[in-house]
């Protein structure tokens, strides 16, 4: 009776250091993690090394161990970093020319020699790149009146139309302030200072009107994208929160979300503002949509494909970012994952560098992608059953496991993308923004912040000036024809010719 107790002790004793020894290393990762967050580098690269990979030597020993852990199996493996650098010398490709579209001002310097009766044989001419700051102008309109004849009453020629009739600022300046905020980050606050340094008092409030009136003016251009984007056939689709101060909650900030929507074909992408991240934002504004859809995963997009006019595909980046996140946890696993993703992207690498067309991408994908996700979509089923699921090396299986159908799908059209990126690419000047002004003053004014964000980022998208395209806007827009608004759109968009700087 003794023994028995004393064996149900020790087998009490081992199942609690074994959850011990889960909730260290659980905690370990999550600590590695936040490290990287906060100190590290957001590359996710990975470089399978070469020769005898002491991961991979050590891949065949662990698949055979069960997911039991065993207090006399416990070993220390220890991992030797070879590095080789090679110093390559590259030739000094020599000084860019300075663009010709640039202003030269000509500065000629003589000797200080008598050049009298000298013939000249050349020059020497050094160019250098300058820069003066903006300035501030005063741009006068006058309008000369004439009076008839016998009291004929009075002649003048009719006001200009104006981006803003009754306020000071003209388009340009307008448009500069909404770049400085949205393309530069730079908060209207400190755009106030700034003018304070030209003399130039403009009250915080004024700027802000100025940018909420602007966005009135141009919101039709926002509809018209918007009808455009939802009308493709391939989007992508992420979700990026932002804090918006709330009246109706005193000392704290509502936390909204921008939800993203990118044609990659097309390269034009789309912001819509709510206050939640729940499905019925993307229900409704997509409720028309038909297509292909691709997300990151996230359980809210799951309702789509339920529908049989979309169809769901998920980021094969997301998958391959928990591998590199679970290195430390089971490297020779993770490592076998890792170079499996690689010679996925490298075939992907491959069809943008020789630019090749939908239908070639798509037959390069079945002759050389299929074989490899087909292989890795084995293993990683082979590999979840020998492995704790609660590990951060459990979780990277189950989490492509779960999503292997719609990860592959890609391989199926060449159209479209193996991961989401171009819509991630968007969303970074909003990350940048926030860390800048922190919190939207209002939930209307985080929707006119969706709005330019949508046209700017599409400015972008098309290598088009945003201040050019804006100022260019703001001036034409008053007298355009609403039903060819679509003409001002950034893909659409031409300069007015007739209009100077």
């Amino acid at each position: 009776m003794q023994a028995a107790e004393a064996h149900i002790d020790y087998t009490t004793l081992c199942n609690l250091y074994q959850q011990s020894l889960l909730t260290i290393q659980s905690l370990e990762h999550e600590l590695q993690q936040l490290k990287k967050m906060i100190f590290g580098s957001k590359q996710e690269r990975f470089i399978p090394a070469t020769g005898n990979n002491p991961a991979q030597l050590l891949l065949d020993i662990q698949a055979e161990q069960s997911a039991v852990v065993k207090i006399t199996d416990v070993k220390k493996i220890e991992y030797t970093k070879v590095t080789t650098e090679v110093t390559v010398k590259k030739e000094h490709p020599g000084r860019h020319q300075l663009p010709g579209h640039l202003e030269r001002r000509e500065q000629i310097i003589t000797p200080e020699e008598d050049t009298t009766g000298l013939k000249k044989i050349g020059e020497e001419i050094t160019e250098e790149l300058e820069y003066e700051p903006g300035k501030l102008f005063v741009n006068k309109i006058i309008r000369p009146k004439y009076a008839k004849a016998e009291d004929g009453g009075v002649i003048i020629a009719p006001m200009m139309e104006r981006p803003l009739p009754k306020a000071v600022a003209g388009a340009g300046l307008l448009a500069q302030i909404v770049i400085d905020k949205y393309v530069d980050h730079l908060p209207l606050y400190r755009q106030a200072e700034r003018f304070k340094r030209e003399g130039i008092n403009l009250p915080y409030s004024t700027i802000t009107d100025w940018v909420s009136n602007t966005c009135r003016l141009i919101e039709p251009l926002y509809e018209a994208l918007k009808k455009i984007v939802i009308q493709s056939d391939y989007l992508h689709a992420d979700e990026s929160p932002i804090k918006v101060l709330d009246k109706d909650k005193r000392g704290e900030t509502h936390r909204g979300y921008y939800w993203v929507y990118h044609n990659s074909i097309n390269r034009m992408v789309l912001f819509d503002y709510q206050k939640s991240r729940g499905k019925e934002a993307p229900k409704e504004i997509l409720k028309d949509f038909k297509g292909y859809l691709q997300t990151d995963g996230y359980v809210v997009y799951d309702c789509f494909k339920e529908k049989e006019t979309i169809t769901v595909l998920h980021c094969m980046a997301h998958a391959r970012r928990m591998f590199y996140e679970a290195q430390q946890n089971d490297l020779p696993r993770a490592s076998h994952a890792l170079g499996e993703f690689a010679k996925l992207y490298d075939i992907e690498r491959k069809a943008k560098d020789t630019q090749l067309s939908s239908e070639k991408i798509f037959e390069l994908r079945q002759k050389e992608a299929i074989p490899v996700l087909e292989a890795l979509g084995k293993w990683m089923k082979e590999q979840y059953m020998q492995v704790l699921p609660r590990s951060p090396i459990g979780k990277a299986l189950g989490y492509s496991i779960e999503r292997w159908n719609e990860l592959i799908i890609y391989a199926a059209d060449g159209k479209l993308n193996i991961d989401n990126n171009p819509v991630e690419n968007s969303i970074r000047p909003v990350a940048i923004g926030r860390k800048n002004y922190l919190f939207a003053g209002s939930h209307e004014a985080a929707q006119r912040s969706a709005m330019l964000y949508s046209l700017l980022g599409t400015c972008k998208l098309h290598s088009v000036n945003p201040f050019i395209w804006l100022r260019d806007i703001l001036r034409r827009i008053p007298m355009h024809p609403i039903n060819k608004i679509n003409e001002l759109l950034p893909h659409q968009w031409q300069p007015h010719t007739s209009l100077q700087n």
